[in-house]
């Protein structure tokens, strides 16, 4: 029975959830090719047009003009007429072309859309996640998300020095226009005349490169001065003229010179986050860290059984990125002195290097023990024994410290150690024996040297450079990175020794 050309509603269980059932399963599907605000559109517009996908999904996506059909005849409450000529049934009842029409329309170009850019997403979707850019020593942080109907990559930039605390700063460098029909489009965002031309090759599953069709965009009317002086405010936050220190000057420099050779045609390999595990002192991530004169650059976290790791992600031409620049040696921490006598700087160098040496003795004490094991016998059994026993140890001192030690503990820097931020914090939970790695210009001698690892609280630490005096402060970047996470630890090891053997 039919009223006006409408169905009736039958009010059976069965039926009911069976309509639930398709209704849902085809907003499933919507929300796979476009927006969630999209699919709810298209299914208020199939409402009004009493379009059911339990049975016509298939037959829709088959043969899209079958809706445009069905709604106009269910809008207009007309007899079924053949879906193969739908325009003869809007010409004869709708000579004013009813907004019915163009809605049915408007949402055929919202799935073709949706499914366009689903087909181009599926494409690049290697290209997702962190990775760092091969720009000699400088590297870099680079960021690829779905951004609606785009691709961006986005590159992350600590703040300007000295301010360690403050959020990252990000700019677009390219984008993929994912509402083209057939093909993405490429487009270049580096520079300041807006977007153009670009190109994106994906070399191999972990790595990918970029290029500039139109590289004349990059250009300033001004010349060369006038890009390094608003380079200068971008990167340093500061004028040239606001540097007195002359060896800054030639470093901020040659950084320019060095980055702006490449007008964003660049390679970029993949990297991870670290992954974690509830026996971390902290969580591992992603810090920026003060570097003297080289300004904040990025330091990963990630720790390795009884070793912490700090690996940059950015450098400069002393240690470039993927260096390890500290190493943190948690089977040794260390019991700071009374506040005045932290002051003085020669004792504290006399607590670290008692332990340095005692580091030594057990290194070398180790290497003996394997020297003199008889061959004959199995290397797993007494090197298991031995190390267990040795984590074991280490383990218990390390617990007995931390029960001994106060939840937190005065702190104060030794007089003549350099801080390029003085607003550090004044109480710290816990020390440990670690490493810096030092170098000459161009990563000449490099070698490590004996420091000081500070654990202010679960998102700053910090680290006292004996040799060279000098105190870097590492704040957390408090992003949410999507598509980071490595998928095993074996892969986030082998990243390491990736990066870290590109930058030797």
């Amino acid at each position: 029975m039919q009223t006006n050309g409408a169905p009736q509603l039958e009010v059976k269980s069965k039926k009911s959830l069976t309509f639930l059932r398709g209704w849902s399963r085809f907003f499933v599907l919507l929300t796979v090719l476009v927006t969630v605000e999209q699919s709810l559109l298209v299914l208020t517009l199939l409402c009004l047009f009493r379009y059911k996908p339990t049975s016509e999904v298939g037959a829709f996506y088959e043969n899209p003009s079958r809706l445009r059909a069905h709604g106009v005849q269910r809008c207009l409450h007309l007899p079924r007429r053949s879906p193969q000529h739908p325009e003869r049934v809007r010409k004869m009842t709708c000579p004013l072309r009813c907004p019915c029409c163009w809605c049915v329309n408007q949402a055929q170009k919202l799935l073709s859309t949706g499914w366009d850019s689903f087909k181009v997403l599926h494409r690049y979707r290697h290209i997702l996640g962190l990775w760092q850019p091969d720009i000699g020593p400088y590297g870099g942080l680079l960021n690829v998300v779905v951004d609606g109907l785009f691709i961006i990559g986005w590159m992350y930039l600590p703040p300007h020095d000295p301010h360690v605390d403050d959020p990252m700063r990000f700019k677009p460098l390219f984008r993929i226009h994912l509402m083209e029909r057939k093909a993405a489009t490429v487009e270049c965002m580096y520079g300041h005349k807006g977007p153009h031309n670009g190109h994106i090759q994906v070399v191999k599953k972990d790595e990918f490169s970029t290029k500039c069709n139109q590289t004349d965009h990059h250009r300033m009317s001004g010349g060369r001065q006038e890009e390094f002086r608003t380079w200068l405010r971008e990167e340093w936050g500061r004028t040239l003229e606001d540097i007195f220190h002359e060896h800054m000057q030639e470093l901020i420099l040659m950084k320019f010179i060095y980055t702006s050779q490449y007008d964003n045609c660049l390679t970029y390999r993949r990297i991870y986050l670290p992954p974690s595990s509830p026996d971390d002192l902290i969580k591992p991530g992603l810090f920026k860290g003060t570097y003297g004169s080289h300004g904040l650059e990025i330091v990963m976290l990630s720790f390795h059984g009884k070793k912490a790791k700090g690996t940059k992600i950015t450098g400069d031409p002393n240690i470039p990125a993927g260096q390890q620049t500290v190493e943190i040696d948690l089977a040794h921490p260390l019991q700071l002195p009374d506040i005045e006598s932290l002051r003085d700087f020669s004792e504290l160098s006399r607590i670290v290097l008692e332990v340095q040496e005692q580091v030594r003795r057990e290194e070398q004490e180790q290497e003996h023990r394997q020297e003199e094991e008889d061959p004959s016998q199995p290397a797993a059994k007494p090197l298991g024994g031995e190390g267990a026993e040795g984590e074991d140890n280490a383990a218990g001192a390390e617990g007995s410290t931390q029960d001994k030690a106060p939840a937190s503990q005065p702190f104060v820097l030794p007089m003549g150690v350099i801080s390029r931020n003085e607003d550090y914090p004044r109480t710290c939970r816990i020390c440990y024996y670690g490493t810096g790695l030092i170098a000459g210009h161009g990563f000449t001698s490099p070698e490590r040297t004996p420091g000081v690892f500070v654990l202010f609280d679960d998102d700053r630490f910090g680290f006292i450079w004996l040799e060279l005096k000098s105190f870097s402060l590492y704040s957390r970047i408090k992003v949410a990175f999507q598509n980071a996470e490595a998928p095993s630890r074996e892969a986030f090891d082998e990243m390491l020794k990736n990066i870290q053997s590109l930058a030797t």
